[in-house]
C-alpha cells in the first residue's frame, strides 16, 4: 500500500550522542545517506528494527519490551534522561514522542529522512469479500482508504495497538502477537484456517 522516498541528503549529528529508530526502513535510509550513523548507539523499536541495525553494523543499546508510543516515551524518560537523542523518522508518525518527552523535560531531536507515499490501485483491484487484510502501520490503513472502501466481511490484522486505532469503527480485527510482519502473517493464517474449518 505504501512506497518510500528519501527526503534528506545529509544527517545532522551535531550535539547528539544516541539515535532512535522506529522502523527498519529508517535504518536502511540512514545507511544510504550517511554511514556515520553506525558510530552512535541506537534505541531500536521492534525486533525487525533491532535486527536491521545489527545487520548493517550498528549497536543497539536498548530495545523496549513494549513499542507503543507512550510506553516507549516513558522508558526513554526513565533510562535516557541525560542522553541527547536524535530520532531519524518518516514524515508521519503514529505517536508524537517529541511533545510527550518535552512534558518530561527531555528534548528529543528529530530529523525527517524519508516519507511514505500511497501506491495507486484501480477499483477492480479491491480485495474480495471475506478477505483478511494485514496492516503494518497507520499509513497502510490511510493508503488503503485512498484506494478502496471497507467491506463488512473483511477482517483486519494489525501489527499493534497504535495501528489498530486507525481502523474504521466496527471493523473486525485481530492484533498480531508480536510487532512483526511474520507475526501478522501467522495471525492471518490462523483466521483463514479457522474460517475455512467452519
Amino acid at each position: 500500500m505504501i512506497g518510500f522516498t528519501t527526503v534528506a541528503e545529509t544527517i545532522d549529528f551535531s550535539g547528539i550522542d544516541t539515535l532512535m529508530f522506529t522502523s527498519k526502513q529508517a535504518v536502511k535510509v540512514a545507511d544510504q545517506i550517511d554511514q556515520k550513523w553506525k558510530e552512535y548507539p541506537s534505541i531500536a523499536i521492534g525486533n525487525a528494527t533491532k535486527k536491521q541495525i545489527e545487520d548493517l553494523g550498528g549497536e543497539v543499546i536498548y530495545q523496549p519490551q513494549h513499542f507503543y508510543g507512550e510506553v516507549l516515551s516513558q522508558d526513554i524518560a526513565m533510562f535516557f534522561r541525560e542522553r541527547k537523542i536524535l530520532y531519524l523518522r518518516p514524515n508521519e508518525v503514529s505517536f508524537d514522542a517529541k511533545t510527550f518527552l518535552a512534558k518530561q523535560g527531555i528534548r528529543l531531536f528529530e530529523q525527517i529522512i524519508y516519507e511514505t507515499t500511497c501506491v495507486k490501485y484501480d477499483k477492480e483491484d479491491m480485495p474480495q469479500k471475506d478477505a483478511v487484510i494485514i496492516f503494518t502501520s497507520p499509513s497502510t490503513i490511510h493508503c488503503f482508504f485512498r484506494n478502496f472502501s471497507w467491506d463488512p466481511s473483511y477482517t483486519a490484522v494489525v501489527i499493534g495497538e497504535a495501528t489498530k486505532v486507525h481502523l474504521p469503527k466496527g471493523a473486525r480485527y485481530a492484533v498480531a502477537k508480536e510487532p512483526l510482519i511474520a507475526s501478522c502473517i501467522e495471525k492471518a493464517e490462523e483466521i483463514l484456517l479457522s474460517s475455512n474449518s467452519k
